[in-house]
């Protein structure tokens, strides 16, 4: 029996995975959760073999709970079902430790397949990830670029959001607005928020 833990911000999805999996006698829902702090709760009570994660979500987005799973299930194996397939969202998911990317139009049969091959360890991408993974191996960004998400936040830091807002604004954690932010600088070879935005406006990154 495969043991899934749903984690979904918005009821009626996880209403729709629910159904998806009915009459499927070798999975298992043990339970479900609305963000990814609920989620580290939920999987160190009740070890599931996978957790399906959605990537936006309040209080912690799906980037954030999956490296944390790795401390309280590191068992699990996490499939990312989300409607979002930018580089900005896969790439971290996959750092983070996903067995698999998902999109949320994927048909059924293609869920149950990711669902039992996710939970022998076997790595599942949905054809359009694949495409995007494969683009940025064949061309990496030339060192020290932005991504696309460390842009937002910076355009947003730049004027005058907190962690807080920046967080609510782009739908992530203030942890993941805060790692984020320790890249650019990193990148820009900065150490705060003013020397960042200033050497932004420098490069031509902001105008």
């Amino acid at each position: 029996m495969i043991r899934l833990l749903l984690v979904d911000d918005h009821p009626i999805v996880r209403d729709g995975l629910r159904g998806a999996f009915v009459g499927e006698t070798d999975l298992e829902i043990a339970g479900e959760a609305a963000d990814g702090a609920e989620a580290l709760v939920l999987a160190s009570a009740l070890a599931p073999d996978v957790v399906l994660m959605d990537l936006r979500m309040p209080r912690m987005d799906g980037v954030a709970a999956i490296r944390e799973l790795r401390e309280v299930a590191p068992k699990a194996k996490v499939l990312v079902l989300t409607t979002f397939d930018s580089e900005s969202d896969v790439l971290p998911a996959i750092e983070a430790g996903a067995t698999g990317y998902l999109l949320k139009d994927a048909p059924t049969a293609e869920l149950l397949r990711a669902v039992r091959a996710a939970a022998k360890g076997e790595s599942v991408l949905s054809p359009a990830v694949a495409v995007k993974l494969l683009g940025q191996m064949r061309e990496p960004a030339p060192k020290n670029t932005l991504t696309k998400r460390e842009m937002e936040v910076l355009e947003l830091v730049a004027d005058g959001a907190t962690n807080r807002m920046a967080a609510a604004k782009l739908f992530i954690s203030e942890a993941s607005i805060k790692t984020h932010l320790l890249h650019i600088y990193a990148k820009l070879e900065v150490r705060d928020r003013a020397a960042a935005v200033g050497e932004a406006y420098r490069r031509g990154l902001l105008s």
